[in-house]
């Protein structure tokens, strides 16, 4: 049974950047009962070799392979745990502190993500936000374009009370 939206937007602070830079290729679908199917997080299609980041601050509480696929798992300062999943390459080791936007490892050809809170899935959809870039003028004269930094992540309005930047 995944956790009322509003008692985790109450729980999480601000809007999480995504922990990989690629398309949701299959979205959270909350299980009916603990042992029925679902999708339990959400996966992506990024290309292989991708950098995986945390999205929070957290303590790694595991850090290996579980029949043959290599995971991550981040406890939160808040009690929810994220997972990392289907990873090509760990970067970080159990016990290890890592804060928001640290590199966790890298990623196969998909990529899974999902939060928990105890026992229980939650959707993280409504909790990450989608990258933001400053508006700028392109130069017309050949000048090679700056390169810009984004400016953080946008939430959906639901999550977030307008959909303004997070941190």
């Amino acid at each position: 049974m995944p956790v009322p939206f509003a008692a985790l937007v109450a729980v999480v602070a601000t809007c999480w950047l995504p922990p990989v830079d690629a398309p949701v290729v299959d979205p959270f679908r909350a299980p009916a009962c603990t042992w029925c199917p679902g999708n339990r997080g959400i996966e992506y299609g990024p290309v292989p070799g991708q950098a995986v980041v945390a999205v929070e601050a957290g303590t790694v509480s595991f850090a290996g392979s579980v029949a043959r696929v290599a995971y991550v798992v981040v406890l939160h300062d808040d009690g929810i745990r994220a997972t990392y999943g289907r990873l090509e390459q760990i970067g970080v080791v159990t016990g290890q502190r890592v804060s928001a936007g640290q590199r966790l490892g890298t990623t196969t050809g998909r990529f899974y993500f999902g939060l928990r809170d105890g026992n229980t899935p939650v959707d993280p959809t409504p909790l990450i936000g989608r990258r933001t870039w400053p508006a700028r003028l392109v130069p017309m004269d050949g000048t090679p374009a700056r390169r810009v930094a984004p400016l953080g992540p946008v939430c959906p309005a639901d999550a977030r009370g307008n959909g303004r930047p997070g941190r």
